[in-house]
């Protein structure tokens, strides 16, 4: 297990830059009517960083047993960083760090906006689950596919060289629109599991879906709507027996 490369001990500067990233790219918590005061900031900077900090020590060790478990085969020793970038606005995601290892990212600003630790833990398990999952290598294969087959289908139509790029273009965008919806639906079910065996509420943490945009709204979008992801923590959790409200 590879704890946080970015030390979490941040500087009151900082600290209190954590709640000003709220606002970019996801809707931010309602603002108060009045600025707060700048202790007030600063604290709920501070209590934003321990609540990553106590998610990234309980789900972690159970992300790399699911993955153990499901796909013994793979690394699944999870670094986990975070992007201190401003620019980097309220997002997380997975990728290959550049020793090798699976990397879980969180930006500050996404550290800010969670308003709890179920809901950390619930994304940070939906991005252990891209992994477990090998959506990295699968999406690349499916969208590579797709370009092939529509350029395929351009050229034997006897369509120009330039009309059999845009035709693999459209490919490429269509195939990766169809795997991600997939896989971002497979993550959350993933997600749902290794959040629980952590001890915290995935339909707590899955409430971040109702504060940020529909992807439903979107044409050609990667994700799918909301509603779908609700379901699909819903219908994972009654598959573990676990109760519902």
């Amino acid at each position: 297990m590879r704890r946080v490369t970015s030390p979490l001990r941040l500087p009151a500067l900082i600290l209190c830059a954590v709640l000003a990233l709220a606002g970019c790219g996801l809707p931010p918590p309602a603002q108060p009517a009045t600025p707060l005061p700048q202790a007030d900031i600063a604290a709920r900077a501070r209590q934003a960083v321990l609540n990553f900090d106590e998610v990234v020590t309980r789900v972690q060790p159970v992300a790399e047993q699911v993955c153990r478990e499901e796909t013994p085969e793979q690394t699944c020793d999870f670094a986990v960083y975070v992007d201190r970038a401003p620019e980097s606005g309220v997002n997380a995601f997975h990728t290959i760090d550049p020793e090798g290892r699976p990397a879980i990212i969180f930006t500050l600003g996404l550290i800010a906006v969670a308003q709890n630790t179920d809901e950390l833990a619930f994304i940070m398990g939906h991005e252990a689950a891209h992994h477990i999952a090998r959506h990295l290598a699968a999406g690349q294969r499916e969208a590579a596919e797709g370009a092939r087959v529509f350029a395929e289908r351009a050229r034997a139509r006897g369509a120009s060289a330039n009309e059999i790029g845009e035709a693999a273009q459209v490919g490429f965008i269509v195939a990766s629109r169809e795997f991600g919806q997939r896989a971002e639906l497979e993550a959350d079910a993933i997600g749902t599991i290794i959040a629980a065996r952590a001890g915290y509420d995935p339909l707590v943490g899955s409430d971040f879906f109702r504060r940020i945009p529909d992807p439903a709204r979107e044409f050609l979008s990667t994700h799918p709507p909301n509603a779908a992801r609700l379901d699909v923590v819903l219908s994972t959790l009654r598959a573990m027996g676990r109760p519902l409200p």
